[in-house]
């Protein structure tokens, strides 16, 4: 077998792709009530290039534990307690500025197998000049960081690159860097 060439995901993605309240990971369906168990949040940002160039009609999509720590899923043991009204997963797209922003809550830890997981957000980023879907995961300053197993990969010297910054109450400022001496670090599957 040939391989064969790679190509940029995009070239874009139409604004029809996204509904209204698919950033608001709080909601089982657009129109239902948002989930109340926690602290409900904002995560916000951009998503630039190395030169500080803003990555317009990129796709973002988050998804995350409730507020328990728990997942409305057959692979969590605990799925019966999960917050039945917390989607947990969310998509937005940037625009002319490389802005994005989701609205959640305030995720709660958990152990995975015998590793603790600190509170986080898992991010997939992707559009036109990316060759695959990039991945992050984004930590939050009050949390145990240094214990959880996929923060402690990262290099010291990188892991403040991985964390959230408080931006006013209730709010949280994640940039994405995609390449460069500043890039995000990202993780593969």
């Amino acid at each position: 077998m040939l391989p064969s060439s790679e190509h940029t995901i995009g070239p874009f993605f139409p604004q029809s792709f996204f509904r209204e309240g698919d950033n608001d990971l709080r909601r089982i369906t657009a129109d239902a009530a948002p989930s109340t168990r926690g602290e409900t949040i904002t995560i916000h940002g951009v998503v630039l290039k190395a030169d500080g160039v803003a990555c317009v009609n990129m796709v973002l999509e988050a998804w995350q534990a409730d507020a328990a720590g728990r997942f409305n899923h057959e692979a969590d043991p605990e799925a019966h307690l999960a917050d039945p009204d917390f989607l947990g997963w969310g998509r937005a797209w940037t625009d002319a500025e490389g802005r994005y922003a989701f609205t959640t809550l305030l995720p709660g830890g958990y152990v995975e197998g015998n590793q603790t997981r600190a509170p986080h957000i898992n991010l997939s980023i992707m559009g036109a000049g990316l060759m695959r879907i990039a991945r992050t995961t984004l930590f939050f300053p009050q949390g145990d960081n240094a214990a959880d197993p996929i923060f402690a990969l990262v290099p010291a010297p990188l892991q403040g690159r991985l964390v959230a910054q408080p931006d006013g109450p209730g709010r949280y400022r994640f940039d994405i860097i995609l390449h460069g001496g500043a890039e995000t670090p990202f993780f593969q599957d």
